[in-house]
Order: structure tokens, then C-alpha cells, then sequence
């Protein structure tokens, strides 16, 4: 009995918990919270396996609404149901929210004042080179799974490329790359998966 609750996953304990757990993903998002997801839920407290958190952020992704928020609401869903889905929602929006009034409000104060706002401009863009650097960071750790892919790994790189072509140089709308490319890539990867049971001896 001890060695199945030592193997069971981890889980959040109480809603208090996920809450706590969301809130502070949020307040530590600059740029993105997505670099931070994965680093909290996998890594830190071992909520989600890597590939439980690829899965659950590729739906995130095809679902209309942001991500994170999409994200959270199916995290949440999955410990504690409806009540799990909307405290995780909460704990991504409500301290957020709380000093985005507070510091839009201190810049309306600040408004008039030349020297200020510049320094401001410099600090958040310094904010926003970092938070790149965590997002390419994030996709290299999340694409460890993809060698496990049926499609194999360079099938995956090149769809990978391919779709960053469409969206960075192309200007493609993404629910068209979504429904296009991501529609082919499952056919194509039920089809191989189909031909690989019947390629196996019974």
C-alpha cells in the first residue's frame, strides 16, 4: 500500500493550492506565462508530465480564447472539475488584474513626465527580451517528447518550421495554420498509426 501512494502522481491538495499555484504562475509571466507553466506544473511540483502538458497546451492552442487561460481551465477541470477550472481561471486573472489597475493608473500620474516614462520604456522592454529568452527556452524543453512522435523527429521539426513560415513571413491567419496544417498533420498521423497496427503481427 505504501509503495502505490508513493508511485501515485502528484496532485494539488486543496483549491486553495491550485489557486495559489496559478496566481503565482501569473505574477511571474512576463511576456508569457507558458516558459513558467512548464517549469511550475512539471518540473517544480510534478503535476503534469511532459508530455500530459503538450497535450493539454496543443488543445489550448486549437481552442478559441488565450492560451493560458484556456490552459488553466483544463488543469483545473482535471483535479477538481468545475470548481478546479474556475479557481485555477481566477488564480490567473485576479492578481493580475489587481496591478494592472494599480500601474495603469501610476502611469497617468506619470503621463507628463518625459524622463520617467522613457527609463519605464527602456526597463520593460529589458522585460521583454528576457521573456523571449524563456519562451525559445521552454519550446527546446518541450520538444524533447517529439522524438517518441509517430511522425519522428525530423517530420515534426519541418512541420514545426514550416507553420513559424506561415505565420512569421507569410502573414497567415492562424485559425486557417491551425485548420490546415494541424488538420493534415492528425490525418496524416492517424494514417500512419493505422498502418503501423496492421503492419504488426497479431
Amino acid at each position: 500500500m505504501a509503495e502505490t501512494a508513493a508511485s501515485a502522481p502528484a496532485r494539488p491538495t486543496s483549491l486553495w493550492q491550485l489557486f495559489m499555484a496559478f496566481t503565482s504562475l501569473a505574477m511571474q509571466g512576463f511576456g508569457g506565462v507558458l516558459a513558467v507553466a512548464q517549469k511550475e506544473l512539471c518540473e517544480r511540483r510534478g503535476w503534469l508530465s511532459q508530455a500530459e502538458f503538450l497535450q493539454l497546451l496543443a488543445s489550448a492552442q486549437v481552442l478559441p480564447g488565450p492560451n493560458v487561460c484556456n490552459l488553466s481551465l483544463m488543469i483545473g477541470d482535471r483535479f477538481f472539475g468545475w470548481r478546479g477550472a474556475l479557481t485555477a481561471l481566477a488564480g490567473m486573472i485576479v492578481a493580475p488584474m489587481g496591478l494592472l489597475l494599480t500601474l495603469a493608473w501610476a502611469l497617468g500620474h506619470l503621463a507628463q513626465s518625459g524622463p520617467i516614462h522613457t527609463s519605464l520604456r527602456g526597463a520593460l522592454g529589458g522585460v521583454a527580451t528576457v521573456a523571449a529568452g524563456q519562451i525559445i527556452g521552454t519550446v527546446l524543453r518541450l520538444s524533447a517528447p517529439l522524438k517518441d512522435h509517430p511522425l519522428g523527429w525530423p517530420s515534426c521539426a519541418a512541420l514545426a518550421v514550416l507553420s513559424f513560415a506561415m505565420m512569421a513571413w507569410l502573414h497567415w491567419p492562424l485559425i486557417w495554420i491551425l485548420l490546415g496544417l494541424g488538420g493534415l498533420t492528425c490525418f496524416y498521423t492517424y494514417w500512419v498509426l493505422r498502418r503501423k497496427e496492421h503492419s504488426c503481427p497479431p
